[in-house]
């Protein structure tokens, strides 16, 4: 008998229907899973036969042919576990499922040899796109429920053993609950650093507010303790609150990469710091089975880079494609594969190998042949894409021990224009996820008009520094942040000369 349940199977982010579809025949007694399986599903024979017989039902003695349609697509892990055991279940008529049922259901699941179904990967990206698939629910294990169940609009069934299941089918009764959805944005959550932890660095914050506003890439050079990795771990207490869609978009990825644990939803920006010995697939993505990177990992947050320098060059160069595009393209031979990866870099070096050059308090021993090699490892093009330079100089002695006397800037001060910003883009642009950071060449030849004093200074910069067009673009990016910032409409003198500092 030819049964045929619906499974489905994640590529990037994007789910792809599979039907599984089992034959049961006379001849010699066997187990073949055919249709482009890898070795994790080839070895699933034996995990659900011994699912099987552990949950109380002999496994039918005949040939037992299973096939992952379409056969063109290339099928990974361990989620086809639980639909391949029902279809042998249903094709022995061990169990009655209504065909209407199954037409209109998605069943995801990995089997334990005592019955129980393991969570899988992946889970959200294909409750997801369930709709889009055209069924109407989703049977997946019970430890994904919670994550699966903040999409609404499908059913969404979790079980925690094949028993259990087998329970739901004869009696209609939920095996686990699922009332609680996850309807709200990210809940905004008070963290406990702030920039007021920061002595000084009053020029650092000011660029760490635009770059926060205008979603601009940044890079800090300073001397060792200056307080580089401390501002960039509090540039995430002044990001705006993630919408619904961005924590929906970034759930996906850690879904999709094992990495969700226990949350049922991203719901603060992702701060990723990768050790500078990280591989390129690590950072981008990739491997033989493709997998999210750091970048993509880092979706809609922060990537920081700490000792920039001391990344390999071709893995940093890797990073071209996606600061540019958003996505990581992962290609390889049979496919190519996608994930998003809109994210703000934020990175640090020091200015030499010693650290100190240009420091005021201590003297540099690098000879000049040392500092030019050291700085050659970062290549001209990867420089380009970063809109915002920041030179961190050491805090002094007044600066540490100035508390009674100084107030510093903090978190809540910073993010005031940070939010007016990011409410004059959203009125600009029509829509929460574009910021001046990603401008088209068109949008910045339409919203980046300078008065007649900024055009003249504009045009001294470009021949001063010999900026690329991508150099200029991103100047005037910086610019009309910077006006955004201060609540200006036009990019006037001071928000020009600002933007050109930072590009230098």
């Amino acid at each position: 008998m030819l049964t045929k349940i619906f499974s489905a199977t994640t590529i990037g982010v994007q789910a792809h229907l599979v039907e599984v579809e089992v034959d049961l025949s006379f001849g010699l007694i066997n187990f073949f899973i055919v249709g482009l399986p890898d070795i994790a599903i080839k070895e699933s024979r034996q995990r659900i036969l011994t699912a099987l017989k552990n949950s109380g039902f002999k496994a039918p003695e005949k040939k037992i042919t299973v096939n992952l349609a379409p056969a063109n697509l290339k099928k990974e892990g361990t989620l086809f576990d639980l639909p391949i055991a029902l279809g042998i279940l249903k094709a022995a008529r061990s169990v009655e499922i209504s065909s209407e049922f199954l037409q209109e259901t998605i069943i995801i699941g990995e089997l334990s040899l005592d019955g129980s179904i393991k969570p899988i990967q992946g889970a959200l990206a294909i409750a997801c796109d369930a709709k889009r698939l055209g069924k109407k629910r989703i049977i997946l294990p019970s430890k994904n429920l919670q994550e699966a169940s903040i999409i609404e609009g499908i059913e969404v069934v979790g079980a925690s053993n094949l028993v259990e299941l087998l329970n739901y089918f004869h009696e209609g009764i939920l095996p686990t609950s699922q009332d609680s959805r996850v309807k709200e944005s990210g809940v905004s959550k008070k963290l406990s650093i702030d920039f007021a932890d920061v002595k000084g660095q009053e020029y650092a914050k000011r660029a760490l507010q635009i770059a926060a506003a205008g979603r601009h890439n940044i890079l800090f050079a300073g001397p060792p303790g200056s307080g580089k990795t401390m501002l960039a771990k509090r540039l995430v207490t002044i990001m705006p609150h993630m919408t619904f869609e961005e924590s929906i978009d970034t759930t996906k990825v850690y879904s999709i990469s094992g990495k969700l644990g226990s949350k049922a939803l991203v719901d603060t920006r992702p701060f990723r710091s990768p050790h500078h010995s990280i591989s390129q697939a690590g950072l981008v993505g990739g491997g033989s089975y493709p997998k999210p990177g750091e970048v993509s990992l880092s979706h809609n947050g922060i990537l920081f880079l700490d000792e920039l320098t001391e990344f390999k060059r071709d893995v940093l160069e890797a990073l071209r494609q996606p600061l540019e595009s958003r996505i990581a393209d992962i290609a390889r031979v049979q496919q190519s594969i996608q994930y998003p990866a809109s994210f703000l870099l934020v990175a640090a070096l020091n200015p030499c190998p010693c650290g100190y050059l240009g420091d005021k308090a201590k003297e540099c021993i690098c000879s000049a042949q040392q500092i030019q090699r050291y700085q050659e490892k970062l290549s001209g093009p990867l420089l380009d894409r970063v809109d915002i330079k920041v030179s961190v100089q050491a805090v002094t002695y007044e600066d540490a021990t100035s508390t009674v006397i100084k107030q510093e800037t903090s978190s809540e001060q910073l993010k005031v224009g940070v939010d007016r910003a990011i409410l004059a883009q959203k009125e600009r642009f029509g829509c929460e996820d574009k910021t001046n950071g990603m401008m088209s060449s068109q949008e910045v030849d339409q919203f980046c008009l300078l008065t007649p004093q900024a055009e003249i200074i504009m045009q001294k910069a470009f021949k001063k520094l010999n900026l690329s067009m991508r150099g200029y673009h991103k100047t005037l990016k910086v610019a009309r942040t910077i006006a955004d910032v201060g609540g200006s409409e036009k990019i006037d003198v001071s928000h020009i000369q600002e933007a050109i500092i930072y590009k230098s």
